[in-house]
């Protein structure tokens, strides 16, 4: 999203999704750890925040507005229920730190409970809690080495590789949960009517590096141009040890949510309904200039259908992000390289899994997030 005047209204830029913040006081992860991710989790939130802004639009349409004196469909409901503080909600916390975990077996030095994770190992915790998730139907792709295989996505998203050979999983269950449950808890006996026929609704992430230390200027521009595409649902980034969930721009300055605000878990045992109130910002969002950025990011975008994702591709071959050959900030080829090892569309791991397969090379999960150090706090 782009803001051209500097006194035009920032808050319907936040009233589009659902935001995150640190949370306190909820059920120790890993069943002894920490029960507050306050000074570590911030990258885990905003991957919260882009993961729900991509089935905003999956379920409720990017025209839809968060009016707190409306009454809000049910598929909003069920989308803060993915997200709740909770060892069986989807995408909460707990299952995120759960699979870093999990899939560290074997890593010599891996990521543990209450360290801070990278943009580039938040996207591959999505792509694997998405397989788990047979409500959303969600495709999440996570570019390799700068590259987006056109091929490789309309596999994945044509495919029905996700669903599940076994039917456990932190979101393996596919019917309308009652109030008060988490999209995990339903039955599934509506899975097979609802599931779609042909494209599977799709997140892209592509992690990059724009620069050693600092931004290079020459991306700045194309950078810039991926906030424009109507797919755009934000970029992780950030700062060492401080990671933000960017919305947009204004002229040389980024606007983006911060997490690092700590507040109470919802507590879903008391009562039926959620108080959704904190899952959105009701204050300005903040601004900082585009050089102060990290270089490590990782931009989101959400193609809802395969004309979606082929405007997408027009887009990037038109506009300045992939205009100039030796500036480009990735590549778009239509064909997976043929020095690359064969492509194969993820699957849910068997219940039994030891953790192995959750990734398919444990370097490339925790690549290129050395700039990204955990300091004194």
């Amino acid at each position: 999203m782009i803001l051209k005047q500097r006194n035009q209204s920032c808050s319907r830029m936040c009233a589009h999704g659902c935001g995150s913040h640190i949370g306190k006081s909820f059920l120790p992860l890993e069943g002894r750890g920490p029960s507050s991710d306050a000074g570590w989790g911030c990258m885990l939130r905003c991957g919260q925040m882009i993961l729900a802004q991509a089935l905003v639009c999956r379920h409720l349409g990017r025209d839809w507005r968060w009016d707190p004196e409306k009454r809000q469909p049910k598929e909003y409901h069920r989308i803060l229920h993915c997200f709740l503080d909770k060892k069986d909600s989807c995408y909460s916390i707990h299952q995120m730190v759960c699979l870093v975990c999990v899939a560290q077996m074997g890593v010599g030095e891996g990521k543990s409970v209450g360290e801070w994770y990278g943009p580039n190992t938040v996207a591959q915790v999505l792509k694997k809690l998405a397989l788990f998730d047979d409500w959303n139907t969600l495709a999440v792709y996570v570019s390799m080495d700068n590259t987006v295989v056109i091929e490789d996505i309309k596999k994945q998203c044509n495919s029905r590789a996700g669903e599940s050979r076994s039917r456990a999983g932190p979101c393996g269950r596919g019917e309308e949960p009652a109030s008060g449950q988490s999209c995990s808890e339903a039955e599934g006996r509506t899975l097979q009517s609802q599931r779609p026929l042909d494209w599977r609704p799709l997140l892209l992430v592509i992690p990059l590096r724009m620069g050693i230390n600092s931004i290079n200027p020459v991306y700045i521009q194309a950078f810039k141009e991926c906030f424009k595409m109507p797919q755009s649902c934000g970029v992780l980034g950030g700062k060492p040890n401080l990671a933000y969930y960017f919305i947009g721009f204004i002229d040389d300055e980024l606007i983006y949510l911060d997490p690092h605000t700590t507040q109470q878990a919802v507590d879903t045992e008391s009562g039926s309904a959620v108080d959704d109130q904190s899952y959105h910002c009701q204050r300005t969002p903040h601004r900082m200039k585009i050089t102060s950025l990290d270089p490590s990011v990782a931009l989101g975008f959400f193609c809802k259908s395969e004309e979606d994702f082929d405007s997408w591709c027009d887009l990037g071959f038109q506009q300045e992000l992939l205009k100039k050959r030796n500036l480009r900030m990735f590549e778009l080829v239509e064909k997976h390289p043929s020095h690359w090892p064969p492509f194969v569309p993820p699957t849910k791991p068997e219940v039994q899994t030891t953790g192995a397969e959750f990734i398919e090379s444990p370097d490339k999960l925790f690549e290129s997030e050395e700039e990204f150090e955990i300091l004194n706090v």
